[in-house]
């Protein structure tokens, strides 16, 4: 017959072969024809039916004549060798209709292999029917019927699905019916993602991880069956599933797979518990294997995979069981690297794996008693000897793995006392125990802090995940991306999953999504995955008291933040406030990365102050931020007090609260360095939240208080920027005190970058409004300040009538530390005037009256501008002393600037010593210096005087290029040094030019 050797099929793609080989079917259209006459076996279907089954309301005006011409097709198709005038004899006339009469369809043998299955269990024969379903469930090659369309195709595809999931039920009953339920687990999990509203799926997923010893496992089944069905449905799981849930909670003995045929029991009843141990040697306990399949794509931590390898292998009596604590932040890879872990030491477990999820951060956490009776059936112990205490399942437990060498891994503890009883008893076995928190009171563990990866191991994670290719093509994006992760791992594979569902999404497109603070938790979520939930599960185990603390230690932008200030945002004692934040740590919910400092993951920062804002009112939150800037405020004013003895701008700040205090000046300004970017954060944020000068004033007086920080030369940038944040907010409340005190600031910045115009012009409208408003906070200091604008512009008569007013200022307000100021920088006008011994003389007061005074920061200042002087008079050797002396003091107290000015004036004296090697050590100093804290000025002058000392050594072509470079600095910054410097260029009489190239 024509039909002998067909085949065709529709538990997949529609396809169709003749004697092996692959017929071609034709167009989509073409193959739902051929598809609605198979699934009709043998029966006529008229043209009508057929062309509202394939083309729906959507049929075109010629539909007959091109299904007409579809039927022809697939005849010739079907029997290429027929003639054309001979009948066909597959797909046939009927009446009207067509019909297709053939005798091999993979979804008839489907059928009676499902109906044999169905036979073979009612006669009880439960190996041979799941033997005979699974053989008929592998005709199934994918979504059955594609490639076919219309309205027919997809109603029959619905029906055949349903048709194949309810087979697959029924093969999951049999094999766990056959005790099959380890195996089977991994085809469940599977399952229940493909369709997870499936009740009944979801029971057999439940049961198999209970008999497996898995009751977390169990659990969690149920918790997210409820949510999803809850979640797409708005209802509650059924009464079979709840019913299995309660007997799951309840250790139900019935839930365990049926007994393989024994023995009868001997006539004095059945075995104890303790019979059951003694008798283990006996017979072999079962090889318990409950590790969660491992992670294929797990990406870096090796030297610490190493390290816990090393750690579970060590077996010794004296070392006891070796047992990891591995603890850190929700999605940090607690869970992943202890499951990867686990499977890389199966070779030294031949006796076995045992795992629980002990839910400790939800609430249905596992009770060790419960875990340990999963764990003794998953030894082989029948539930009818497991005995009811916690202390006698303990020791039934040991005694079990005693003289075997099994791990037992504990995945989300909530605390010692959860996982204590858990824990092996003697040398062979070894133990891994995840929390969110320390377990520091766990007995003989070693703690594992776990971190967030590296940038080129979130990288190597993101690459797995989302695809070598597409990263591959933008590195840079990629990186940018797991860094607004922050590196970690929940969040990468969160991200990259996303991307790899997505082919048309670029790297790139992701960086804009994820730098909006607002909705980066919003993004990270993809599927049944998500970091704010994660977190959440770890923020809901807080108390009270923690919680407050974690919402509103969000609060600053700061970097960090110390003890103290944590104390100022939350209005509570010091010492409370400790304990708070090392509970804290503790629960993995902040980092202790220095003694006495604390900070938030980024993630976590944005997760508290999600939570923050929900539900603290904004007069707390606005509260507390006043009361860190009150403690920074009274902090900086101590600061400044020690840093510049004897100044009165403390005296004249605006300070509510107290703060810090410091033994020394090098205290105080090391504390202005260390939390140099939370204070900058703070006035940030007041100047962008303040709406009256009464809140601005702070930040403004802060700026000011801070003054000494601008001497270490480490935060020019911030400056800059902060004191446009506070200036802008000023101007637009018409606040002036915060405006002078701005515009103080900015004018000192200035002045540091060689933009002294503009810093000038910023002291002349500070001056204008200090006397307007009769204000005296920097009064003296503006003065000062325009003298030396002046100076350096070579005004040298105006510098000195500047210097006058501010003299006449520091004696009628009694600050003698402002005077001496004052006679120390006026040495230097006399020197540009040509009159050195004015100069030695102002200098040496200065001096006089700072050592009298025990100032040492102005006692180093004035010995700077006296060793100037003695220089330029000849007096070599004093010069070099009182260098000498103030840059040791600079140096401690960490006041770059001033240390790169001194190294660079003991290098000019030096040349004019004749000892040009000591000068050029000293000016590649000054140099180093300089570039470290970006200070375009110091380099100049370090390149200048360096250019001179190499000249002296006789290297006349690197010394030329000292000075071409600095020149070009000079130039591109309008210093007048350029002048000096073109002339020396110009006329290669660099040994001979004049030392006053060198003018700070």
């Amino acid at each position: 017959m024509a039909g002998e050797g067909l085949r065709f099929a529709v538990l997949g793609p529609v396809r169709a072969w003749r004697d092996g080989d692959e017929l071609d079917l034709g167009t989509p259209l073409q193959r739902s024809i051929l598809a609605m006459l198979l699934l009709r076996e043998g029966r006529a279907i008229t043209p009508t039916e057929m062309i509202d089954a394939v083309w729906g309301e959507e049929a075109p005006p010629r539909a007959l004549g091109a299904l007409r011409t579809y039927v022809s097709r697939l005849r010739t198709v079907l029997e290429p060798d027929r003639s054309p005038r001979s009948r066909p004899e597959l797909l046939t006339s009927v009446g009207k209709g067509y019909a297709l009469r053939t005798a091999s369809l993979d979804l008839s043998l489907f059928e009676r292999g499902a109906q044999e299955a169905e036979t073979l269990r009612k006669k009880g024969d439960i190996g041979q029917a799941a033997e005979s379903l699974r053989a008929a469930l592998a005709l199934w090659e994918g979504e059955p019927l594609a490639g076919a369309v219309g309205p027919y195709a997809e109603h029959q595809r619905d029906r055949l699905v349903e048709r194949r999931i309810t087979a697959l039920e029924l093969l999951m009953d049999l094999d766990l019916e056959l005790g099959r339920h380890a195996t089977i687990v991994s085809e469940l999990i599977a399952l229940t993602a493909d369709h997870p509203l499936r009740e009944r799926l979801r029971a057999q997923l439940m049961l198999a991880y209970y008999r497996c010893g898995r009751q977390g496992d169990a659990l969690a089944v149920f918790t997210d069956t409820r949510e999803a069905l809850i979640e797409e449905l708005g209802i509650e799981p059924g009464p079979e599933l709840s019913a299995l849930h309660h007997k799951i909670l309840a250790a139900d003995p019935s839930l365990m797979a049926p007994p393989s045929p024994a023995p009868d029991p001997v006539a004095d009843g059945s075995p104890s518990a303790a019979d059951a141990a003694d008798g283990a040697d006996e017979h072999e306990l079962p090889r318990p294997a409950q590790l969660p399949a491992a992670v294929n794509d797990f990406t870096g931590r090796r030297p610490l995979v190493a390290r816990l390898r090393t750690l579970l292998s060590a077996q010794t009596a004296a070392e006891g069981v070796p047992v990891a604590a591995i603890c850190g932040i929700g999605g940090v890879g607690k869970t992943a690297l202890a499951v990867h872990v686990a499977h890389t030491c199966d070779d030294l477990f031949p006796d076995g794996q045992l795992y629980a999820d002990l839910r400790g951060f939800t609430d249905e956490a596992i009770a060790p008693e419960s875990a340990l009776g999963a764990f003794l059936r998953a030894l082989g112990i029948p539930p009818d000897v497991i005995p009811e205490g916690l202390p006698e399942r303990a020791a039934l437990y040991r005694s079990l793995l005693a003289e075997r060498r099994i791990l037992v891994l504990l995945d989300n503890a909530r605390d010692t006392r959860q996982v204590s009883e858990l824990l092996p008893g003697a040398p062979g076995c070894a133990a891994i125990v995840t929390s969110r928190v320390k377990l520091a009171d766990l007995p003989s563990a070693k703690l594992i802090d776990l971190d967030v990866m590296e940038p080129d191991e979130a990288l190597s994670l993101f690459t797995a995940v989302a695809g070598a290719e597409r990263v591959a093509a933008e590195r840079g994006a990629a990186m940018d991306v797991v860094a607004a992760c922050g590196f970690l791992p929940l969040a990468v594979r969160i991200v990259a999953a996303r991307l790899a569902a997505r082919p048309s999404w670029t790297v790139a497109s992701l960086v804009p999504r994820l730098a909006d603070e607002q909705r980066r938790l919003d993004e990270l979520r993809v599927g049944d995955l998500a970091v704010e939930a994660t977190f959440a599960l770890g923020y809901g185990q807080l108390d009270a008291a923690q919680a407050r603390a974690f919402r509103l230690l969000s609060l600053p932008n700061g970097p960090d933040i110390s003890v103290g200030a944590a104390a100022a945002v939350l209005s509570s004692p010091t010492l409370e406030t400790e304990d708070l934040l090392e509970s804290l740590v503790d629960a993995s919910l902040l980092e202790a990365p220095a003694p006495g400092r604390y900070r938030f993951h980024d993630l976590l920062k944005l997760f508290a102050r999600r939570i923050l804002d929900k539900t603290e009112r904004p007069q707390a939150r606005t509260l507390a931020l006043r009361r860190l800037l009150g403690f920074y405020l009274a902090s900086a004013q101590s600061a400044h007090r020690l840093a510049y003895e004897g100044s009165m701008i403390p005296d004249n700040l605006v300070v509510v609260g107290s703060g810090r205090t410091f033994a020394s000046a090098d205290d105080a300004v090391a504390w202005l360095i260390s939390e140099g970017d939370s204070l900058f954060a703070v006035i940030g944020q007041a100047a962008e939240s303040c709406r009256t000068a009464e809140q601005l004033l702070p930040a403004g007086d802060l700026l000011v208080a801070m003054e000494p920080l601008l001497e270490s030369g480490t935060h020019a940038r911030e400056f800059d920027l902060a004191t446009g944040a506070v200036l802008a907010t000023a101007l637009k409340i018409d606040d002036a005190a915060s405006e002078l005190r701005a515009r103080y600031v900015l004018g000192r910045v200035l002045f540091g970058a060689n933009r002294l115009p503009e810093s000038e012009e910023q002291f002349r409208i500070v001056l204008e409004l200090s006397t307007g408003r009769n204000e005296r906070v920097v009064m003296g200091e503006v003065l000062n300040a325009l003298a030396v604008v002046s100076g350096r512009l070579r005004r040298h008569h105006e510098a000195l009538g500047w210097f006058d007013s501010a003299t006449t200022f520091y004696r009628e307000n009694g600050v003698p530390a402002g005077e001496a100021l004052v006679l120390s920088y006026s040495a230097r006008d006399h020197l540009g005037l040509g009159n050195p011994d004015d100069a030695i003389v102002a200098a040496e007061k200065g001096l006089a009256i700072f050592t009298e005074i025990g100032s040492g920061a102005g006692t180093a200042r004035a010995r700077y501008h006296l060793g100037i002087v003695l220089s330029r008079v000849g007096r070599l050797n004093e010069a070099v002393h009182h260098h000498a002396e103030c840059l040791a003091y600079f140096r401690a107290s960490k006041q770059r600037v001033w240390e790169q000015r001194v190294c660079a004036r003991l290098a000019e004296t030096f040349i004019a010593a004749g000892r040009f090697s000591d000068a050029v050590r000293h000016a590649e100093q000054a140099l180093a210096v300089s570039r470290e804290i970006g200070h375009p000025y110091g380099e100049g002058l370090s390149l200048a005087v360096l250019g001179k000392a190499l000249h002296g050594l006789g290297n006349v072509p690197r010394s030329l290029d000292c000075l071409r470079e600095a020149f070009d600095i000079f130039t591109r910054l309008g210093a007048p040094e350029a002048g000096d410097l073109k002339t020396i260029l110009a006329g290669a009489g660099v040994a001979s030019a004049s030392v006053s190239v060198v003018e700070s």
